[in-house]
């Protein structure tokens, strides 16, 4: 059921999603998303610096959304880039983008929950950016993204105590969708119970951004 609910929620989130990286917005609102979200764009910013370099190598995008990360990925000459989404509305923007930007050569499509995306290969750098917000059992998905990486791992936390996670929990609760939150110290062990023992946890916003080695 509650895999229903985010796949619904998130289906019902696309046109906003996408707002928000493209700017297609009124002024003020615009400058809202940068001032109450200005740590989605720090994110994007921490995302690109981290996965570098990025010619000859392949990326899965767990969560891909509308294809913000995919679609840059693919503008700075990775080999491939494999966007995975369990909202198939997602999947469709991307794939418009990305058929628009002429990108399609180096960009794959998939609607698939996490645990059940099996590719033929593993991938040299693996994203799951905005994932564990909504993860009810992180830990089988951090095991599955290390099955899924070659090189390393840059993911995302919401933290525990700031404002935003209190109203987040109640707006998207009401909605159906569960959103969860984590300490630094659950984050860690998280990661070393998926036998990630080498990483970097940077605190960027209302947010934790990390890189994990394999």
């Amino acid at each position: 059921m509650k895999k229903q609910g985010i796949k619904d929620y998130w289906s019902a989130q696309v046109d906003q999603l996408d707002a928000i990286y493209s700017g297609k917005k009124p002024r003020l609102a615009r400058w809202l998303d940068r001032v109450l979200r200005k740590d989605m764009f720090q994110r994007f910013a921490y995302v690109m610096e981290t996965a570098a370099p990025f010619e000859g190598r392949v990326f899965f995008d767990l969560g891909c959304g509308t294809g913000e990360y995919v679609l840059e990925l693919a503008r700075r000459k990775c080999r491939m880039v494999v966007g995975v989404d369990v909202a198939d509305r997602m999947i469709d923007v991307c794939r418009k983008r990305a058929e628009e930007e002429k990108l399609e050569d180096r960009i794959e499509l998939c609607v698939s929950d996490i645990v059940d995306f099996d590719p033929s290969k593993p991938a040299d750098v693996v994203l799951a950016v905005g994932v564990f917000d909504y993860t009810r059992e992180p830990a089988a998905i951090l095991a599955r993204i290390k099955e899924l990486c070659v090189d390393r791992a840059i993911l995302s936390f919401p933290r525990f105590w700031t404002w935003r996670a209190l109203v987040r929990k109640v707006r998207l609760g009401m909605r159906g969708c569960p959103v969860y939150f984590y300490t630094r110290r659950k984050v860690e062990r998280l990661l070393q119970e998926a036998g990630f023992q080498e990483f970097k946890i940077d605190k960027i916003g209302k947010l934790f951004c990390l890189t994990a080695w394999k």
